[in-house]
């Protein structure tokens, strides 16, 4: 990956945002900086709450369903079923033993989808930036908590990535600032102005199989998959409703 920027094209006018009801709940966010080459001190199971497991269940978010369902794994440091459930699809992809106890293999292998600048294996911070001012400013939360978003996104990208065959995912829009997002003429709440969002493009693979991928993914906002890009986002995260604009639920 390198650190330039990919041209504007018209899948960064993307339209799929839903209206807030009264306030914006952030709900489960975190947002303290997080660790990368991460310091697991125990072995995790179900019943442990505390920071790591908070930790764990960021990266193991993209394995929250095995067919299409709004379903997601909840941030929020209590490992709970739904966290043994994703835990368990996780160790099964990668070939480890499925038994939802994170030991030093899981822990190892979690560790292995990670940058030591806090980004992930196949994703870096260049895709998610703002296009116009290469950062993560102006938008509608902190750089620091919009940065953090944007890590979790990544997180659930590793999954579908692992989903569709290890196929490379091409981020071309990720985070947008307020002025950037207007200038191309963006939703006035379009999740890129958090920094939850991102647009897709996996070359080989139809939209369409890209979608129903995502669908287990724990993405809570998805864009009709017949427009030539696939939009996801996790509005679910900050208090939203589930919003998926086609697909088989």
């Amino acid at each position: 990956m390198t650190s330039s920027f990919r041209p504007l094209d018209r899948r960064t006018m993307l339209r799929g945002t839903l209206a807030a009801g009264a306030g914006v709940a952030f709900g489960q966010l975190l947002f303290a900086g997080a660790a990368q080459a991460y310091s697991w001190s125990r072995t995790l199971n179900q019943g442990d709450t505390g920071a790591d497991v908070t930790e764990l269940q960021i990266r193991v978010a993209g394995w929250a369903a095995d067919s299409a369902a709004q379903s997601r794994v909840g941030v929020d440091g209590d490992f709970g079923p739904g966290t043994a459930a994703a835990v368990k699809r996780f160790q099964a992809a990668y070939g480890l033993t499925a038994d939802a106890s994170v030991g030093p293999n899981t822990q190892a292998k979690l560790n292995a989808l990670e940058q030591s600048d806090g980004s992930t294996l196949h994703f870096d911070w260049s895709e998610f930036v703002d296009q116009s001012s290469g950062n993560f400013n102006g938008g509608k939360l902190s750089a620091a908590q919009v940065k953090e978003n944007a890590r979790r996104c990544m997180y659930k990208l590793e999954a579908l990535r692992k989903k569709l065959g290890d196929k490379p995912i091409t981020v071309n829009s990720g985070f947008r600032s307020i002025a950037h997002n207007a200038d191309i003429g963006g939703a006035s709440d379009s999740m890129h102005l958090y920094g939850t969002a991102a647009d897709l493009d996996v070359p080989g693979v139809a939209t369409k199989t890209v979608y129903q991928k995502a669908e287990t993914c724990g993405f809570s906002g998805l864009e009709r998959y017949t427009v030539d890009h696939q939009h996801v986002d996790s509005r679910a995260d900050l208090g939203r409703d589930w919003w998926w604009e086609s697909g088989t639920v």
